[in-house]
């Protein structure tokens, strides 16, 4: 098996990802709470800019949709970086996957939105089943086996 390629992993697995985490994420709190699309992108914007994301508009929103999608590609380009070095990851994908969601999940929670402005989100027993979730399945595992997939491609 070769090394996936980087377009393949990055851009394709880094934009479906990423679209799917949003839209589970903007589904999830449209169910729960009927918070505004708006809302959920500006959470995002908040992590650079703080509480004066919410007063921002349909740009800050922009902004948190475009920081949404820079932080998947760079989940996907540290497991296109991994998988290329790891070939372990190529040959068991379900496995791969699910450690680098939770990895994911774990460096968000608990490195990236603690060290960002944004306010830490509100404990949510289903938000939290939701999120978890979410990395394992849209994250994790889309990336690895798209990175097989890649591999096996050449």
């Amino acid at each position: 098996m070769t090394a996936p390629q980087a377009l393949h992993v990055v851009f394709y697995g880094g934009l479906a990802a990423a679209t799917l985490d949003i839209v589970n994420a903007i589904a999830f709190w449209q169910l729960y709470s009927e918070t505004p699309a708006m809302r959920i992108l500006q959470a995002i914007a908040a992590g650079l800019l703080g509480k004066a994301a919410f007063e921002g508009g349909a740009g800050t929103a922009a902004l948190g949709l475009a920081l949404h999608y820079l932080i998947a590609f760079g989940m996907a380009f540290v497991y296109w970086l991994s998988a290329a070095r790891i070939p372990a990851l190529l040959r068991h994908p379900v496995a791969a996957g699910l450690v680098y969601g939770t990895v994911t999940w774990v460096a968000m929670n608990y490195v990236i939105v603690p060290l960002s402005r944004a306010a830490p989100p509100p404990f949510i027993p289903a938000w939290l089943a939701d999120g978890i979730l979410a990395h394992l399945l849209l994250v994790g595992l889309l990336l690895a086996f798209v990175a097989r997939w890649s591999a096996n491609r050449r």
